[in-house]
């Protein structure tokens, strides 16, 4: 099995990476990135709202891995959106990454004005800035509005996908239209006693594997691209270790029956949900 995809521009994005939402202080963060990539990754997510853009940036800097074999993914917050303050704060983030391009840089949540940053965002494609643009956070409408009335198609869309709430129906439109998924939130945040729910225990026991690497796995056979969070070296090296197994059409059945399809964390359409960002 490949460790990474073609996007539709034909950049390489690896299959599996890490995130570091929600690790708030910077020296932690920077021993999380530079664990990461001692482990084997090769992508690193974080976020402008994460406050931990510098922390990355910092671990980059003292990695010996050349810079064009890391896949570096940030995202732009909602109080930043519009066309000229889009291209402000990307600048804010490059200084704070300490990087001459970013591999992909998408908009993190569908609300506000995000056609004024997306036409930034292909400004700053076009200027070779950015490898790839994309989305995060963005159900079938959104992504088919920005598909039909702009320049540059998105290549990546990151939603919440887990075995709770599995998205088909998003991937299989995604896929229609040559967008990757990319998954945020692969464990639930551990909601629903996710690692130890029976059914993944099951095929975890068969494959001699932990129910997270099963999920990981189910990911990767989806051609999803997935990047789970942890703080812990032996976690980091835990989550990576998915690549010498195989889940079959059995296991991947059974993971299917546990799709409960809504969101356990965060319902994007709830109308509340886009009036909390004023």
């Amino acid at each position: 099995m490949k460790d990474y995809v073609i996007l539709n521009n034909g950049v390489k994005m690896p299959c599996l990476g890490f995130g570091v939402y929600q690790i708030d202080d910077l020296a932690q963060t920077q021993q999380v990135v530079e664990n990461g990539l001692e482990v084997g990754y090769r992508l690193v997510d974080t976020a402008q709202i994460y406050g931990n853009e510098q922390a990355v940036g910092d671990a980059l800097v003292h990695s010996s891995i050349p810079r064009e074999d890391i896949f570096v993914t940030s995202k732009i917050w909602v109080d930043k959106y519009g066309y000229d303050q889009t291209l402000q704060a990307f600048d804010d983030s490059m200084k704070k990454l300490k990087l001459d391009y970013i591999d992909l840089y998408l908009i993190h949540k569908p609300y506000n004005d995000y056609y004024g940053t997306w036409r930034a965002l292909e400004r700053l494609y076009k200027e070779g800035r950015i490898r790839a643009i994309g989305v995060s956070s963005f159900w079938n409408e959104r992504l088919a509005d920005l598909i039909t009335f702009n320049d540059v198609k998105p290549a990546v869309n990151q939603i919440e996908t887990n075995v709770w709430n599995q998205e088909w129906k998003s991937q299989q439109y995604m896929e229609k239209e040559g967008v990757q998924p990319e998954a945020w939130a692969p464990f639930a945040e551990g909601a629903n006693h996710i690692f130890t729910n029976p059914v993944l225990q099951k095929i975890a026991e068969k494959h001699h594997k932990t129910t997270a690497q099963v999920m990981l796995r189910w990911f990767l056979q989806r051609n999803y691209v997935v990047i789970p969070k942890s703080i812990h070296r032996e976690r980091l090296a835990e989550n990576f270790d998915v690549f010498d197994f195989e889940l079959d059409d059995d296991d991947m059945a059974l993971i299917k029956t546990l799709d409960q399809g809504y969101s356990v964390l965060e319902d994007e359409m709830d109308p509340e949900i886009a009036e909390s960002f004023r």
